[in-house]
């Protein structure tokens, strides 16, 4: 029957509630399909063809129809209400404190740096102002309170509950979420809502990560031996044609050249799909013309479908699609990585993953088409959902804990731990084997989740060995991407 998804339109931030929408849409599909629309079309009975209910209240008093209240009330089917206009549903019921066992007081601003989820603290960014909704009463007999938000002086009260039909979420988990963020708790109290009865297991994937033919062939032996040794299967991210267009790392003379034109990278390569690697489509060149896109114009270093530049607060900023880019553009950069892998005498790999994951929405229509699956992060865009035309300058990112068909319409395997990076860099702080163990520890929340890693070969063995042996000891089992 799938999920319906109803979001607020409606003040000076309503393109919000799109996001949120898609965001809420992803997750969803992981346990089927979803339909999205915006909650004022809602009319009576609509609930009724659908296993459940997702509205994301974006909009303070954004006005929620009756019918839809009414429907909620009448608790045929689970609703999940996330955030704002709750008092509209409590206002249409004066048995809902005796019925819910549960009233709302206020938004709360304190500053919350984790909401305890099952027994484990999950982050949340304390500048992150919105307020969280506070209880009069909650009468446990009746509700169960699922998460707790946990003040800076230890004190706590309900982050989400649930009573009946009704579980609700007192902000809007989406904005500001990280790895290890309270995003993880929602993603989980989906399997209560749309698959309680999924049974629980963890488990762990491994990528290395811009791989091309400017590679050393020793460092990717080396991995590959070890990961073999430790019976790790694992992906293997490839962009086939190296450019150094203003010649950043060659003294000033510009470098291109493809995985055929290097035999003992090739071989290398080779090497690892024997030991159970895969290899991936990482891009063409890994970068843009020869523009600093946003560093150099060199590959691994740049973005190849989408604009950056980094302003001067060292932020890495998002401009919008390349010039030129269309469905058309995209489909012949991937089609020209094809050509560079069959030059090389390998296989053309099946999943694909857009460079510093990153790419307009018909870069991510070509993927679609040409690609069963993706191996990434994805970007949203203003009126993916609403309609008309996209509009590229409102987005947002979202990391997934497990596998999803998001509305790119790609299925997606996740990557949600992200890298060992022993250097801080863009306002970025270094992360190490330990960081990355921590995020896996915290996604043991999600109950049929991952671990899911990636990391560059020229790091060497020692970082990657912590950091497996480390998520294996949580408990975590490797499988490979082809396993998802």
């Amino acid at each position: 029957m799938g999920t319906l998804i109803l979001y607020d339109t409606t003040g000076a931030w309503g393109w919000l509630g799109e996001q949120y929408a898609m965001q809420a849409a992803n997750l969803a599909s992981r346990f089927g399909t979803w339909q999205a629309r915006p909650v004022s079309t809602y009319t009576a009975g609509q609930l009724a063809g659908y296993a459940a209910v997702i509205y994301i209240g974006s909009t303070y008093d954004e006005q929620v129809p009756t019918a839809f209240l009414t429907d909620v009330l009448a608790g045929t089917r689970p609703v999940v209400w996330m955030y704002n206009n709750i008092w509209q549903l409590t206002a249409q019921s004066p048995t809902f404190p005796a019925t819910y066992g549960w009233n709302w007081s206020g938004f709360d601003t304190s500053a919350v740096g984790a909401v305890r989820y099952r027994g484990t603290d999950l982050t949340r960014y304390t500048g992150n102002a919105a307020g969280i909704m506070n209880y009069a009463a909650v009468d446990t007999t009746r509700a169960t309170v699922l998460a707790e938000a946990v003040r800076g002086d230890g004190t706590r009260f309900p982050w989400a509950l649930r009573a009946g039909n009704l579980t609700y979420v007192g902000e809007i988990p989406f904005a500001y979420a990280d790895m290890t963020d309270r995003y993880l708790a929602v993603a989980d109290v989906l399997f209560d809502v749309l698959a309680p009865q999924t049974p629980t297991r963890h488990r762990a994937l491994v990528r290395l990560e811009d791989v091309g033919p400017d590679a050393d062939p020793a460092e990717l032996r080396a991995i590959a031996d070890y990961l073999s040794s430790a019976r790790v299967p694992f992906s293997v991210a490839v962009y086939p044609r190296y450019v150094d267009a203003n010649g950043t790392y060659n003294n000033g003379v510009a470098q291109d050249y493809s995985l055929a034109a290097r035999p003992d990278v090739v071989s290398a390569l080779r090497y690892m799909t024997q030991r159970g690697g895969t290899l991936i489509m990482h891009g063409w060149t890994h970068q843009f013309s020869n523009a600093a896109n946003p560093y150099s114009g060199a590959s691994a270093d740049d973005f190849e479908f989408f604009r950056a530049h980094v302003d001067a607060q060292d932020n890495v900023v998002y401009d919008g699609p390349v010039p030129g880019d269309s469905q058309a553009w995209a489909t012949s950069r991937m089609n020209g990585a094809a050509a560079a892998f069959t030059a090389a005498g390998l296989a053309v790999p099946t999943v694909f993953e857009f460079p510093h994951y990153a790419a307009s929405a018909p870069d991510y229509a070509a993927a679609r088409a040409k690609f069963p699956r993706r191996y990434d992060r994805g970007l949203y865009f203003r009126n993916q959902l609403a309609g008309g035309t996209v509009d590229h300058t409102k987005y947002g990112g979202q990391f997934f804990p497990y596998p999803v068909t998001d509305v790119h319409g790609s299925f997606v395997i996740p990557e949600n731990i992200g890298n060992v990076e022993p250097a801080a860099f863009n306002n970025h702080p270094a992360r190490l084997p330990a960081d990355l163990i921590d995020a896996a520890r915290r996604n043991l929340v999600v109950r049929d989740g991952y671990a899911s890693m990636f990391y560059h070969p020229y790091l060497g063995v020692d970082y990657l060995r912590q950091t497996v042996e480390g998520v294996r000891a949580l408990g975590y089992s490797f499988i490979a991407a082809s396993a998802v």
